[in-house]
């Protein structure tokens, strides 16, 4: 399928990837990718699962201290 194809019936290519078929994309005649179910994805780039923001605050080291400087920035004239 030709990009400007693919384009236009990217639905339609995105259900049937959900429903295990790939479908090639061609640019210029020529293969340029392959939209594929994820676990076939998964399969050939496996990634690890990204961590919940809860997770990555509980990872911080903590113990350290941060000093604010309260000396003003500028003058203020109200």
């Amino acid at each position: 399928m030709q990009v400007r194809d693919a384009q236009a019936e990217l639905s339609s290519l995105i259900a049937a990837a959900e429903r295990g078929e790939p479908t090639t994309i061609t640019k210029h005649g020529k293969p340029a990718a392959v939209l594929v179910p994820v676990a076939d994805a998964r399969k050939l780039h496996p990634y690890p699962e990204a961590p919940s923001f809860a997770d990555h605050l509980l990872a911080f080291p903590g113990g350290i201290e941060f000093e604010r400087d309260r000396t003003p920035l500028r003058d203020i004239h109200l």
